[in-house]
């Protein structure tokens, strides 16, 4: 039984659909089906029952999920502990934004119990880089949001969430349940400088060109709005002054909370603090 294997096994169990998983482990579809169906020949039991909406685990399935994430666990504490003893390890985490967010102090508390001894160095950075500066080698994986420019990198999505417009209190429409987009569009939104990924900044401008004052920091977005009136944008949940409103927007695609590093990169610290993040995210 081999740990590849069961990492193809634990990605389609949390998962629960063969295509997400293969999404996520990028890789396509049928190698992936070849080796699940392997493994259930291997251990004589079905762990997956099948259905057109995806899977739902067996019996036999969700017994060795615990054990596959034990037995992966084991595997990556070995690793992290090898290299934290050839190398004297650490790893440079970059967060976009909020740090405060619920998941992100789960993964801390996680991290630290599991690898007290790995040097965490956190760079916080503005809403100018999306990539929080993996690309110019500042960090070696990245707590941020999607959509941005993916090439030569790896991405794993740790969670979505609901996106509102952010509006003065006193706005006419800051009372109402829930708003489109087209109900903003003779608005001023705030937009990046000039360089900005353009992924990054369609999606926070609501895929349309907008005017507005120019932002770099989340207070300077929420100070636009206080002062000027302009249209910001959030995931909802996130806390405001009393003198700000949110509206969730209907046809406004959820912000993907991802975790990205450089493709390719083989440090065992950076998977391990992936696959941490990934449970830490999703409670």
């Amino acid at each position: 039984m081999e740990l590849r294997t069961l990492g193809y096994f634990v990605a389609v169990a949390e998962e629960l659909h063969f295509g997400r998983a293969a999404t996520r482990l990028h890789m396509s579809q049928p190698p992936l089906s070849r080796a699940i169906k392997r493994l259930e020949t291997e251990i004589g039991a079905l762990l997956f029952a099948r259905c057109p909406a995806g899977v739902t685990l067996t019996p036999a399935g969700s017994v060795l999920l615990d054990e596959a994430r034990a037995l992966l666990g084991h595997a990556d504490s070995v690793r992290v502990r090898v290299t934290a003893a050839a190398d004297g390890a650490a790893v440079t985490v970059g967060i976009l934004g909020d740090g405060t967010d619920p998941g992100a102090t789960r993964l801390a508390a996680a991290y630290r119990r599991t690898h007290p001894g790995i040097d965490i160095r956190v760079r916080d950075t503005d809403l100018t880089d999306p990539t929080c500066g993996l690309r110019a080698g500042l960090v070696d994986v990245a707590l941020t949001r999607a959509p941005f420019d993916e090439t030569a990198l790896t991405v794993r999505e740790l969670r979505s969430d609901p996106v509102g417009a952010v509006l003065r209190a006193d706005d006419p429409l800051a009372g109402r349940d829930r708003l489109l987009l087209a109900e903003l569009g003779d608005r001023r939104w705030f937009r990046f400088p000039p360089g900005t990924d353009p992924l990054w900044q369609s999606y926070w401008n609501g895929g349309e060109p907008r005017e507005g004052p120019v932002v770099r920091v989340v207070q300077e977005c929420l100070q636009a709005v206080l002062w000027n009136g302009t249209v910001g944008l959030a995931p909802l949940g996130h806390e405001l002054p009393a003198e700000l409103a949110m509206v969730p927007l209907t046809d406004m695609a959820p912000s993907r909370v991802v975790a990205v590093w450089n493709e390719g990169d083989t440090n065992p610290l950076i998977r391990s603090f992936v696959e941490i993040a990934t449970t830490a995210y999703r409670r």
